[in-house]
């Protein structure tokens, strides 16, 4: 009997015990090592540091990309487990309950959100959250001489169908080939917007987990290409790439975060809303507050937050939008719209709101926004036109109903592209609106003029 006694006392121990360290973690987070590696840790950090836990602090766990940011509140210690191991396996994870927060380094694809419909619209506003923007940065060693490429010679390079660096303008090299692993969302970035449905990644290729570790790689080989987050270039060296049609451009804090470079991706947080956690919540606002963004930069990403830069105005411009960069300069965002249509996209109902707060700081309250409108190439210039118009139109409203000043607003059609019309899975990006600031409003009359 005193046995059976000491037994119970023993399972209702370790039940107690289970069930406070079951407490003790908040939540969890997995998917993306984009996201997971530096940003997610970080921002777990000086959230807890936000809500009174003391001494926070990141600890790597016992299997590689998975983390612990734990601290004491009260008399406990509370804990935010990361886990890094691809995107994919991120909306797993929600799928089977061990995971309160997805973290993707690319949309959700159609059929997680239908697998996941249980848990709510993983596509709606309060769901998805672009936590920060990344380009994908095509890497080489630092002595390469090779300067720029375009999507389609990247796409052949990969796909082994040019395998010697003299092919493009290089040293009489074999091309040697790194890339991110297939869990990754680094790699479904790159198998969209580069390979797409014409090419394959030739099986000589290494592959790799961690974009650092593959940066290193690169680093160290000169023979080498790679491809792996903006956060990750360290010690290799960047290539400017052009797609069909536009410049080519190295990935800048500026054509990142307006999404002008042809390899710009948004990094997600998914956050299911049934029976979603609080703290989770939390978690990701914090991440889109101020003081979030700035730990996005501070990690090497490009924040969200609204800077305005001079950008002149290419030569093919027309008049009235060369007056406007004259005059003008341009806010580091661009509104995105659901494809073909007038209907703003998750990441732009935020960004309205951190163009009210721009427009609230001191050195802003004199100033006028002007609104520029484009649209992907249609059947009929003048249906592109309308589009633009109606595009730059529905940003002027949202923005007049925060009682944000817009002196004026234009649509220029499908001018200016800054990706392939001829490619589906990138064309919707020509689809944007602009933003310019205005200082001097007595310029206005003479813009609408030319």
């Amino acid at each position: 009997m005193k046995c059976l006694t000491r037994l119970l006392c023993v399972v209702l121990l370790g039940s107690c015990l289970m069930a406070q360290a079951a407490d003790d973690v908040l939540f969890r987070v997995h998917g993306s090592n984009t996201v997971g590696a530096a940003l997610a840790p970080a921002c777990a950090r000086e959230y807890l540091a936000s809500i009174g836990v003391a001494n926070p602090r990141v600890k790597r766990a016992a299997a590689d990309n998975e983390y612990e940011v734990y601290g004491r509140q009260g008399n406990r210690t509370v804990t935010i487990q990361i886990a890094a191991h691809g995107s994919g396996t991120g909306f797993t994870a929600l799928a089977e309950g061990r995971a309160e927060i997805a973290m993707s380094s690319r949309p959700i694809k159609r059929e997680e959100a239908l697998a996941l419909r249980h848990l709510g619209n993983l596509r709606a506003p309060e769901a998805e959250q672009a936590v920060a923007i990344d380009g994908l940065a095509i890497i080489v060693h630092p002595d390469n001489p090779v300067a720029q490429l375009t999507v389609a010679q990247v796409a052949q390079v990969f796909a082994g169908h040019i395998n010697n660096w003299q092919q493009l303008g290089g040293p009489d090299l074999p091309i040697s080939l790194y890339a991110r692993d297939d869990k990754s969302g680094t790699w479904d970035t790159f198998s969209s917007l580069v390979l797409g449905k014409q090419w394959q990644l030739s099986p000589a290729a290494r592959r790799f987990e961690s974009n650092d570790q593959l940066s290193d790689q690169v680093s160290s080989d000169r023979s080498a290409i790679g491809f792996v987050g903006l956060a990750s270039v360290r010690s290799a060296r960047l290539l400017a790439i052009a797609d069909s049609s536009t410049a080519a451009m190295q990935p800048t804090p500026f054509t990142v975060a307006t999404e002008d470079y042809p390899l710009s991706r948004r990094l997600f947080f998914y956050v299911p809303q049934v029976s979603r956690s609080q703290a989770a919540a939390e978690y990701v606002a914090f991440c889109q507050s101020q003081q979030g963004q700035d730990i996005v930069k501070r990690v090497g990403f490009v924040s969200q937050t609204i800077i305005a830069f001079d950008q002149p105005a290419p030569a093919t411009a027309p008049a009235s939008y060369r007056k406007l960069a004259e005059h003008g300069r341009r806010l580091s965002v661009n509104f995105r719209f659901d494809q073909g249509s007038p209907q703003l996209d998750n990441k732009a109902w935020r960004d309205l709101s951190r163009i009210v707060d721009y427009m609230q700081l001191p050195e802003n309250r004199n100033a006028r926004l002007y609104l520029v409108g484009f649209s992907e190439a249609g059947e009929a210039v003048s249906q592109d036109l309308l589009l633009s118009r109606y595009r730059a139109l529905a940003v002027r409203g949202a923005l007049l109903r925060d009682n944000v000043p817009v002196a004026a607003s234009i649509g220029l059609g499908s001018m200016m592209p800054v990706a392939a019309n001829d490619r589906h899975d990138v064309r919707n990006k020509n689809g944007r609106v602009e933003v310019w600031q205005l200082d001097n409003l007595l310029v206005l009359d003479d813009i609408a003029s030319r």
